[in-house]
């Protein structure tokens, strides 16, 4: 078993379901001493304080000794928190989006020597695995992507009005929320030659972020439409890819890749928490096995771009 000392700076959704996947699924490989730094002075409720072991409100008290740091605070605060905390770690577990669209430009070059990996837990699932590893590009000749499901039910019991997903200032909107497509996408199919997008407001949410977004990517022999949005009331995550001899739909929200012509059904039985466990499972062979990164500091970059609509 191998010793791990991480602290996480935030302690939302996203990070507690990290720290009980890490507590309860990786705890036969890895014996993790978890710390958090947060802004807030409110107490944690039971079920997540039980897992930390130190908790930081000053960033002069925090150990610069950490095995990992786990930046899961509110997207805009992401550039600022890693320049705040790279002297704590040399390893960097970045929520995505990786930053803040106005951070974009912004310089990266003293973490060069650290390993940052962005967050990007579709590419773990059993669809993309499986279209990535079987699927041959050359017979593609288009790709249909969208991701279409209601905000004010993302989190059940909370005021969706009041989440960074409805608040420009702090990151939110569908092009930037929704990034994991644009991330599975050039995963799969590469970076395309060009694209153009269109970002807009069309619905009666109580938002001020772009509630739509779609895109058209050129590719030197294929097309990739993609389509984002927050209102969908039936929930939709998927691709449907054309090839010469066959339609093929990789279904994420139900995990199933299914060929349509050959009439065949690959059924994963996955659920969401499993390629969850999967990444944090990758991220930390990342640092202690010193394997290759597949979603580094650069990459993530590039793809936010793309959800910008631009290269």
């Amino acid at each position: 078993m191998i010793d791990l000392k991480i602290c996480f700076i935030g302690i939302g959704s996203i990070a507690k379901r990290h720290i009980f996947n890490i507590k309860n699924y990786l705890n036969s490989d890895f014996n993790c001493q978890i710390d958090a730094y947060r802004s807030s002075n409110s107490l944690l409720s039971e079920d997540i304080s039980q897992y930390i072991t130190n908790e930081y409100h000053c960033y002069g008290d925090v150990p610069k000794d950490y095995d990992a740091i786990f930046i899961t605070n509110p997207t805009k605060l992401h550039y600022e928190t890693l320049k705040l905390f790279k002297d704590n770690s040399d390893n960097f577990f970045i929520e995505k989006p990786i930053v803040y669209s106005n951070d974009l430009d912004k310089n990266f070059d003293e973490f060069e020597s650290k390993t940052c990996y962005v967050a990007c837990p579709l590419r773990h699932g059993s669809v993309i695995q499986y279209l990535k590893e079987h699927l041959d590009l050359s017979q593609v000749n288009s790709v249909r992507s969208i991701c279409s499901t209601y905000l004010p039910e993302w989190h059940p019991g909370e005021d969706y009005r009041k989440s960074y997903s409805a608040k420009k200032e702090l990151g939110g909107g569908v092009s930037i929320d929704l990034i994991h497509e644009w991330d599975y996408l050039t995963y799969v199919f590469g970076m395309p030659d060009s694209v153009v997008g269109v970002l807009d407001k069309v619905s009666s949410l109580e938002i001020d972020t772009e509630d739509i977004a779609i895109y058209m990517a050129k590719y030197e022999n294929m097309l990739i439409e993609l389509h984002l949005d927050y209102f969908g009331r039936f929930p939709i995550r998927e691709l449907m890819i054309f090839k010469e001899d066959e339609t093929i739909i990789g279904d994420i929200y139900n995990n199933k890749v299914i060929f349509k012509n050959g009439d065949k059904i690959i059924d994963f039985n996955e659920q969401r928490n499993d390629y969850q466990v999967e990444e944090l499972k990758y991220f930390f062979k990342l640092i202690t096995e010193n394997m290759g990164n597949i979603n580094d500091i650069e990459n993530a970059l590039k793809v936010m771009k793309l959800a910008g609509g631009k290269l």
